[in-house]
């Protein structure tokens, strides 16, 4: 049950999103005088950045996620309603949800992105996003369910589009994908595929821009690329999609690639209930907020995590979407509200430390960079693997990624194979050429 603003000892501060960045505002605020509402549509916190290993079969689904109620469990001043946010009304200070109305006297919204096919609907009714546990799955089952069309098909030319896996956007998602899948290429597809030559199987990673990882340094952006070409990734750059029918993907340079699977990760697009003024709303759908991550022109409201944008001198191009920057402002957030309601004063703005970037192409290859040193290879891997392993919610889920990884690492063996919940992707309406 909960009160309503007359009744309430303490001041509500309502949450919308278990990410990052909405764990670590409701962790902060343990033991303090307010009252927490975490508001989300799934039950569960997802650990995003290995998201790419339930979509290959490395991991399963609960391997990265954890149950909200289980995570705040010793936390008093915490509760957690399973709901869909429709509409924020700041004036009344409410949130309008599929379960009623609820008020709230501070509001955080943390609600993340979605994929962003900037418009092209052809390329979204017919290619596969993740950014979700139900969207990674989706892409394992159709992977499997391609290859198994494949067998089917007596001749090369048939087989081709089933077995050709495009990957579009060369960000750390779409790198560490279609290393992933070379490695199915390399080390399963002989054993579970004996009818199919791994010859025939062919990763594609497509990039706008003039080199992947574009985030990270010259170096890192270099021996990825490098990586990715050992494993038998075709990578190519400086090329744009312009359509994609569900049986051939077409690019800017006149090229055409014949497939059933195109895997986007090109970009990505914040997403918020209503309510919101639409002069707040900057490029890629974030909310603009000032350096103190309040929502312009809206009292006692927050946004943080990839749906911000902080436009400010220091960052004109708003922060990085990325796990640190959304679990900083969250504990900056938190301390925020707190210094409100015991009326203290808030001067100083909030400052990301970007503590480095990192990403992984396959097994014993990794890029690291924290600030102008770089690393790469087996030691950037083992770094790569602590790091993520350490930040997993969950002891059980710490120890089952551990034991998936040591077991990968041995018999390089992509372990859940599984079509549980077959995807059914929409038929295409073009003849295959």
């Amino acid at each position: 049950m909960l009160l309503n603003r007359s009744e309430r000892s303490f001041p509500r501060i309502i949450v919308i999103g278990g990410g990052f960045g909405g764990v670590e505002v409701a962790r902060t605020l343990k033991d303090k005088d307010v009252e927490v509402l975490l508001i989300d549509r799934n039950n569960f916190h997802t650990f995003q950045p290995l998201m790419y290993q339930v979509a290959t079969g490395t991991l399963a689904e609960d391997s990265i996620s954890f149950p909200l109620r289980k995570m705040f469990k010793s936390q008093m001043n915490f509760k957690f309603r399973l709901a869909e946010v429709q509409h924020i009304d700041n004036e009344k200070k409410e949130v309008h949800t599929s379960i009623g109305i609820l008020d709230y006297d501070y509001l955080v919204i943390a609600t993340g992105a979605t994929t962003n096919f900037f418009g092209n609907q052809e390329v979204e009714k017919y290619a596969l996003p993740m950014k979700s546990v139900k969207e990674a799955l989706n892409i394992r089952s159709y992977v499997l369910q391609n290859l198994e069309e494949a067998v089917l098909r007596k001749n090369i030319a048939d087989r081709e589009r089933y077995l050709n896996f495009v990957i579009v956007g060369g960000g750390p998602t779409g790198v560490e994908l279609s290393g992933a899948i070379a490695e199915i290429q390399l080390h399963m597809l002989k054993k579970d595929y004996p009818e199919l030559s791994e010859h025939e199987m062919k990763v594609y990673l497509i990039e706008g821009t003039d080199k992947i990882l574009g985030a990270l340094s010259e170096k890192s952006s270099r021996d990825a690329e490098r990586y990715l070409k050992e494993l038998g990734v075709k990578v190519k750059l400086n090329t744009q999609v312009t359509g994609y029918d569900g049986n051939t993907i077409t690019f800017n340079n006149g090229e055409s690639i014949p497939t059933k699977t195109v895997i986007w990760g090109a970009g990505v697009k914040g997403q918020f209930p209503d309510g919101l003024p639409s002069e707040l709303i900057e490029r890629g759908n974030r909310i603009r907020t000032n350096g103190q991550c309040q929502v312009e022109g809206m009292k006692d409201v927050y946004a943080i995590g990839d749906v911000a944008a902080m436009i400010t001198d220091d960052t004109p191009r708003g922060l990085p979407g990325v796990a640190p920057a959304a679990q900083q402002q969250g504990k900056y957030v938190a301390q925020h509200i707190l210094n409100s309601v015991d009326g203290k004063p808030n001067e100083e703005e909030f400052k990301y430390f970007d503590k480095g970037s990192m990403a992984t192409v396959g097994r014993n290859r990794a890029v690291v960079d924290v600030g102008k040193f770089h690393m790469k290879g087996f030691i950037a891997w083992m770094i790569w693997m602590f790091i993520h392993l350490v930040s997993i919610f969950g002891f059980r889920n710490k120890v089952v990624t551990f034991v998936n990884w040591t077991i990968k690492f041995l018999t390089k063996n992509s372990g859940i194979r599984l079509i549980v919940y077959p995807y059914n992707r929409p038929r295409p309406t073009s003849p295959i050429k």
